[in-house]
């Protein structure tokens, strides 16, 4: 019995050997070192490519340089809200680099230069894809002393390549300077006046609708503007298509 149990033994240790050595063939054992890494490739992102073509209405006011911003959530500027800095100065002086610059702006972009009574001009602006998509734009007549024009919001959450929409706007005033239409507060052509003044002086300090120019032909003795400084609403003309 004990030679047979001793044999049972030598046997069963030659299978666990066996098992052990095949084991060790297998490749899933491999060390880490020999396995190839696996590489995570990130998705490219969507990019969105906006065409806006902007056309100046008037007939007498010179229009700044349309600025452009790409948002989720927050607007730059909306009616009946205390204007940013950035906004006071594109409203006083035509100065877009502030304005452009927001803390909320996903992308921004600016027209080349002023956009002269009848003339039309385009921006493009790309922006990487948003479930929530909105475009602001803003620009100042130049012979006022703190209107703007533009829309606060758009949504193009959903514009696939080829949609285009087409809105007017309307003037507004900033409410950070008085409307005196004096050669020395109206920076346009018409007058040659002074920009930017960190200084607010009008009572309402909000966004509201522009009264329009009173000139000199209109009663108001000290304003540098004539009729042909003038406005109707709307004063612009603002396309959006998506291009890419």
């Amino acid at each position: 019995m004990s030679s047979l149990s001793n044999f049972k033994k030598s046997a069963l240790i030659l299978l666990l050997a066996s098992s052990l050595a095949a084991c060790g063939d297998n490749d899933n054992n491999d060390p880490i070192e020999d396995q190839e890494p696996v590489v995570v490739v990130e998705p490219e992102p969507v990019v969105y490519e906006f065409t806006i073509t902007f056309s100046n209405l008037t007939a007498g006011q010179p229009l700044s340089p349309l600025s452009v911003i790409a948002f989720d959530e927050t607007a730059p500027w909306q009616f009946g809200e205390t204007a940013s800095i950035g906004l006071e100065m594109i409203a006083e002086s035509g100065a877009n680099e502030a304005y452009l610059s927001d803390e909320n702006a996903l992308a921004s972009a600016s027209a080349e230069g002023p956009i002269g009574p009848g003339e039309t001009t385009t921006v493009t602006l790309s922006v990487e894809a948003q479930d929530v998509l909105n475009l602001s734009f803003a620009a100042m007549l130049g012979n006022t002393n703190d209107a703007f024009t533009g829309l606060s919001s758009v949504d193009v959450s959903t514009f696939a390549v080829g949609d285009t929409l087409t809105r007017t706007t309307l003037a507004y005033d900033a409410g950070t300077e008085a409307n005196t239409e004096t050669a020395e507060t109206v920076p346009g052509p018409a007058a040659n006046g002074e920009g930017f003044n960190e200084i607010r002086d009008d009572i309402i300090d909000l966004i509201t609708m522009h009264p329009g120019v009173v000139s000199n032909q209109d009663g108001l003795s000290t304003s540098a503007l004539g009729a042909g400084q003038k406005f109707d609403n709307p004063v612009s003309k603002i396309m959006i298509e998506r291009t890419q």
